[in-house]
């Protein structure tokens, strides 16, 4: 089997966390590592969480390497209403045997590319795209290395969910996004609009619960935390599991539906800042430079998630 070769940037976050296990359990992928970002909480937390759920997957031989602690040019913002004080809250983990890797995180990033084939490492962020950004400044060799940046980020049709405009990951670091998405580096995001049809219902969580391993309790009290916030602020029977369709679409992109579109970030707007103003409708005639997920196969992609949540432990 040919593996894909893809290095996960995230602040995790309880989806985050399940996203990390998909990988994790997919042989089709090779994890190269994963790097972490402040964001959904503060970098200290983020880099803890990424190391308990790669131990909970038996994956000590992934290597975390920590990243930037704040945004670009702006001050940091977390989403500990969301996911509770630790990042994770839902279930308690024991503390992590696996060291954080010495490499900062865009020297890793770096130095992967470099290292490996052009054209065949993908990069995964799943948070803001601080660390990202970094590389691409420190290395604009590298821009042409990346076989392409698959990324859970934007909205449009669903608008934001941090302000009425602005998705958390663009908003936390919209200077960031701004610089990834006129890279030039072939994009893939799933923005709300996909990441909002794949809801975390009461009997996709039993399936899951029911798993006869360790990792299925807790992804279930995780999923079970988590969903809290946006069934009460969406009034619907579960919530959305963002960052798990960043790897489902490199596993099984036929799960989803998009196009071509320009996106652009809103970076100075105190109305809009962080906003993706996606050209869903070809009205701009600016070039394509991102492919936009606009819908998702819920069913298919739990069956996927709960498949690939057995292989573990």
């Amino acid at each position: 089997m040919n593996r894909l070769p893809i290095i996960i940037d995230t602040d995790p976050g309880q989806d985050d966390a399940v996203a990390l296990l998909l990988a994790a359990a997919s042989p089709e992928l090779e994890l190269l590592g994963v790097t972490t970002v402040a964001g959904n909480v503060p970098l200290a937390l983020t880099t803890l969480n990424a190391r308990k759920v790669l131990e909970l997957a038996g994956r000590t031989d992934v290597p975390v390497c920590a990243g930037a602690d704040r945004p670009l040019d702006v001050p940091l913002v977390t989403a500990e209403h969301v996911h509770g004080d630790t990042g994770l809250n839902g279930v308690d983990l024991p503390e992590p045997v696996l060291p954080v890797d010495a490499r900062h995180a865009v020297d890793f990033i770096v130095q992967t590319l470099r290292e490996r084939e052009a054209g065949t490492v993908t990069l995964c962020p799943l948070g803001p795209l601080t660390n990202i950004a970094l590389a691409l400044r420190q290395a604009p060799d590298i821009a042409t290395r990346i076989r392409r940046i698959v990324l859970m980020g934007g909205g449009f049709f669903e608008g934001g969910n941090v302000t009425p405009a602005a998705e958390f990951n663009i908003y936390v670091d919209p200077q960031a996004a701004h610089e990834v998405f006129t890279s030039g580096v072939p994009i893939t995001m799933a923005p709300l609009d996909v990441t909002h049809e794949v809801l975390t219902a009461a009997n996709r969580i039993d399936a899951i619960r029911a798993l006869p391993n360790r990792v299925g309790a807790v992804v279930a009290a995780w999923m079970e935390f988590f969903e809290r916030y946006d069934e009460e602020k969406y009034g619907q029977d579960g919530g959305p599991l963002h960052d798990p369709c960043v790897i489902a679409w490199l596993l099984k992109p036929d799960l989803f539906t998009g196009r071509n579109c320009n996106v652009r970030i809103e970076t100075q707007s105190e109305l809009t800042r962080g906003m993706t103003v996606i050209d869903w409708w070809a009205v701009t005639g600016l070039p394509a430079n991102a492919q936009v997920l606009r819908h998702a196969d819920a069913d298919g992609f739990f069956a996927l998630l709960t498949q690939r949540l057995a292989r573990l432990g």
